[in-house]
């Protein structure tokens, strides 16, 4: 129990401060901290990440920076692509899988660097050099002076279209969540850093309660002690993750995002090589 406490901890702080890392962190750290099979992990991660992750977008509703629209677009979309990527994966290596998503998570955190770097004040308005009077030019979603978000038929088609490939990526390589989910709502939806960590909340929480559900209909079983420990921890760590959160600039907290991909990405790199 205290470990499960502990490794909650740890997950709900990531999740709290950038809106992911849960199911990269708690699949590991189920199987070699607490000998928890492969399969069983998977089920308990479910649990404990979107338990944790539904709590900290409760935690946040006061702060208005969720954008609900588009956590149910994205993750409603992201159940259409997670069983054709699921069909993908037995059909790669793991070495192909693993080598192929480590890759992926390079790329993001790169593309997010650059951006932090490029929007330091981070804007809600269009970018600049856009006409604001040309529909086609800027990001498709786009946000009024006021800072509310300007929903039209194009940005739902594009989220759609974002949450679709988020889900068939996380179903193929068995991983993602937050770590696809947060740099998909910047990079696609436009979306400042901290908008995009609250809103993330709510697509794991979606997104996890669906896959525990297909889980449990398929009769696999769920250790409920060891997810209350993660639960209960994980709760207490996304209080800590918010609270540093909003002490952290929005580009700082996107670098810091990135640095933690690059983190996790070389870590699978190293592991390949020293198989």
């Amino acid at each position: 129990m205290i470990l499960s406490l502990l490794f909650g901890l740890i997950i709900g702080f990531a999740l709290g401060l950038t809106g992911g890392g849960g199911s990269v962190f708690a699949v590991p750290l189920l199987v070699y901290g607490l000998q928890v099979p492969a399969h069983a992990a998977v089920v308990i991660s479910l649990a404990a990440v979107g338990a944790t992750a539904l709590g900290g977008g409760l935690a946040r509703w006061r702060d208005g920076q969720a954008e609900y629209r588009i956590a149910v677009i994205f993750g409603l979309s992201g159940i259409i692509g997670a069983p054709l990527g699921a069909w993908l994966s037995p059909r790669f290596s793991e070495s192909a899988l693993l080598t192929g998503f480590a890759l992926l998570m390079l790329g993001i955190a790169l593309r997010m660097w650059r951006q932090a770097n490029r929007r330091p004040e981070e804007t809600r308005i269009v970018r600049a050099g856009a006409d604001p009077s040309d529909d086609n030019a800027g990001p498709v979603c786009r946000y009024d002076p006021a800072g509310r978000l300007q929903f039209t038929s194009r940005c739902a088609v594009r989220l759609a279209l974002a949450g679709s490939a988020t889900g068939l990526l996380s179903g193929l390589f068995g991983v993602g969540g937050g770590f696809l989910i947060v740099p998909a709502l910047v990079l696609v939806a436009s979306l400042p850093m901290r908008r995009a960590v609250a809103t993330s909340l709510w697509v794991i929480a979606i997104i996890s309660a669906i896959g525990l559900l297909s889980h449990v209909i398929a009769g696999h079983r769920l250790d409920v002690s060891i997810t209350v420990g993660f639960v209960l921890g994980g709760l207490g760590g996304m209080t800590l993750g918010i609270a540093v959160g909003r002490r952290i600039a929005g580009p700082t907290l996107q670098k810091l995002f990135a640095g933690m991909i690059v983190a996790v990405a070389v870590f699978m790199l190293a592991r390949l090589v020293v198989r």
